[in-house]
């Protein structure tokens, strides 16, 4: 296969559909499941990364020799592959975390997490995707959002979410003997399939949507907060024109729980606000036990822990931060579970194989946001293509393995952990070799350090359309360029990192070499296309659901009524991208 590879570098005539073909000829079709074998099958990454690998892969073949025999060192001293505990958070900019410097200007301070960042890899060029549903669908299966619908940010209700077929971290490492557990914020969807014990957590908890619902109680509609009757209309008089009061949503949970496909349950009763701002404790709470149970029964765990960090109805508490603002609330309350994190692994003797990574999901909510959330470094914030959407704070400690003090600059991408994790544990013969895995193997950045990525590109998206293309320190713009025309749509990021210079002579030079990037990228996506939406209704199934989440589950109007369309056909044509991400500055 190497060889076809390099005969596509070489050779125009052999096309990238010519090559995806062969491919998938040769490798098979791979099933969920994974039995120990992928019957010789090959992970099949983008275009990109084989022109990369055609002009490297003999260096990372070595690199990756040493690499084995340095993961097979670590099993054998600690007994089992590394634990792996991803940490991940909402909307932040990169400076706001892990420079202290910039904390003293701005009235707030984590110290436990700037230590941490310290003590491991700052990563300088972590991309996202630029809102939270895609970033976390993403993380969780290797694969840009736009590859399996989740493009869309879910909001109750979202009559949607990650498919049974796709194939998660949790299955993969869980296949080799992983204990598996997720704790905190998935925002994966709220159907069925996206419930996390059927998506191979051997136990959840976890939210369906974001932290907008904990804004959704009495109080702050009766304050104006909330628009009036938005969702209580029985708490104001009644509105003799408003004739259809069941049309709005009731039944949103706050979360969901259960082991691996067992029943879920709802926790905490929704409008309870002190339910809500509990989460995050409860959840760190299981974390621990999880951890204690994994040890004493000598198994490797992996463990997502995403917290909620604030709710947007604030906290009752009181201030902890001179800056008051929302995130800096959230980060300085969260910055204290880092601490003693670290101070847990230490005393469970597991500190020296554990890798732990620190990150955002995508850049802080500068559109329409809550207070606190700005520009840092990066212009832009979340659901932009700006880098400030897409660069997020990231860091990774693991004692004896990661040398302290790393600052490292090379381009890596949150789908790269899917298939690192999977490395690292043992479990690559384990990822699906049906469909595009855009993860990228960063074992070699990992434990070798800055210069050694495998990656230096990046394809942005917003919703299903392609709006940015970063190839190392260059950056080419197409949602705002001119049909048949050239424009100042070019970046020189290492010049212009706020992206305030557009180029068009000066860069001209990279237009054709991005315009073949796009083509070979387009290419292999008709080969192998994105699916749609994953649609039903929303919150089936649940063992202790309330009244209002059983009637969320079903159709408002029975099926038996006489109407001219089918309400589950309905849901089914809900747009896959509403404008919702627009109104955070998507395309500005």
């Amino acid at each position: 296969m190497f060889g076809i590879r390099q005969e596509v570098v070489r050779n125009g005539t052999l096309t990238l559909m010519t090559f995806c073909i062969l491919l998938v000829l040769s490798t098979g079709w791979a099933v969920a499941a994974c039995a120990g074998d992928q019957k010789g099958g090959e992970i099949i990454h983008d275009a990109e990364y084989y022109v990369l690998e055609a002009q490297h892969g003999k260096k990372w073949a070595a690199e990756d020799k040493a690499l084995d025999k340095r993961l097979a060192d670590l099993r054998a001293k600690h007994g089992t592959p590394p634990n792996i505990i991803h940490i991940m958070w909402d909307d932040t900019g990169v400076g706001e975390v892990g420079i202290p410097q910039i904390q003293k200007m701005r009235g707030w301070e984590t110290p436990n997490i700037n230590k941490f960042a310290e003590d491991g890899i700052f990563f300088t060029r972590m991309y996202t995707e630029p809102s939270c549903t895609p970033s976390r669908a993403a993380v969780m299966t290797g694969r840009h959002a736009v590859r399996n619908g989740m493009y869309n940010v879910g909001f109750p209700y979202e009559y949607g979410g990650i498919a049974a077929d796709e194939v998660t971290m949790a299955e993969v490492l869980g296949n080799v003997g992983y204990a598996t557990a997720f704790y905190g914020k998935s925002h994966l969807g709220d159907v069925e399939s996206s419930y996390l014990n059927k998506q191979g957590f051997d136990e959840a908890l976890w939210t369906p949507y974001n932290q907008v619902p904990s804004l959704y109680i009495p109080q702050l509609e009766q304050a104006g907060v909330i628009v009036p009757t938005t969702l209580r209309p029985e708490l104001f008089p009644n509105d003799p024109y408003d004739i259809d009061k069941g049309w709005r949503p009731k039944g949103f949970v706050w979360a969901l729980e259960g082991k691996k496909d067992g029943p879920v349950r709802e926790w905490g009763k929704p409008p309870n606000l002190a339910d809500y701002i509990a989460l995050d404790g409860e959840c760190e709470k299981r974390a621990s036990i999880f951890m204690k149970k994994a040890v004493d029964a000598k198994k490797p765990f992996y463990i997502a822990y995403w917290p909620q960090i604030t709710p947007f109805a604030g906290f009752p508490d009181g201030n902890v931060t001179v800056s008051g603002g929302l995130l800096q609330e959230g980060l300085a309350r969260f910055d204290k579970y880092i601490g003693k994190l670290m101070v847990e692994l230490k005393g469970l003797g597991i500190e020296e194989n554990t890798l732990v990574i620190l990150m955002a999901d995508n850049g802080p909510m500068t559109h329409n946001g809550p207070p606190g959330m700005v520009e840092t470094l990066y212009r832009g914030g979340k659901g932009d293509f700006l880098e400030g959407g897409v660069r997020v704070p990231a860091f990774a400690r693991w004692p004896g393995v990661i040398p302290e003090g790393q600052i490292v600059g090379d381009i890596v991408h949150e789908t790269d952990l899917f298939t690192t994790f999977a490395n690292l544990a043992g479990a690559k013969k384990c990822i699906p070799t049906d469909r595009i895995v855009d993860g990228i193997d960063q074992t070699s950045l990992l434990l070798n350090g800055d210069g050694f990525s495998r990656r230096d590109y990046v394809f942005i998206y917003t919703g299903d359309q392609l709006a940015a293309t970063v190839k190392g320190r260059f950056k080419r713009d197409w949602r705002n360029a001119l049909p048949g025309l050239s424009g100042p749509e070019f970046y020189d990021l290492y010049n212009d990192p706020r992206e305030v210079q557009g180029k068009l002579i000066p860069m001209f030079a990279t237009k054709p070499m991005f315009s073949i990037m796009k083509t070979r990228h387009l290419m292999m996506k008709k080969a192998y296309p994105d699916k749609g939406q994953n649609r039903d209704f929303p919150l089936k199934n649940i063992e202790n659901a309330r009244p209002e989440t059983i009637e969320a589950s079903k159709p408002r109007i029975a099926p038996d009524k006489k109407l001219p369309f089918d309400p589950r056909e309905a849901i089914k044509q809900v747009p896959e991208w509403d404008n919702l991400d627009r109104g955070w500055g998507v395309g500005k």
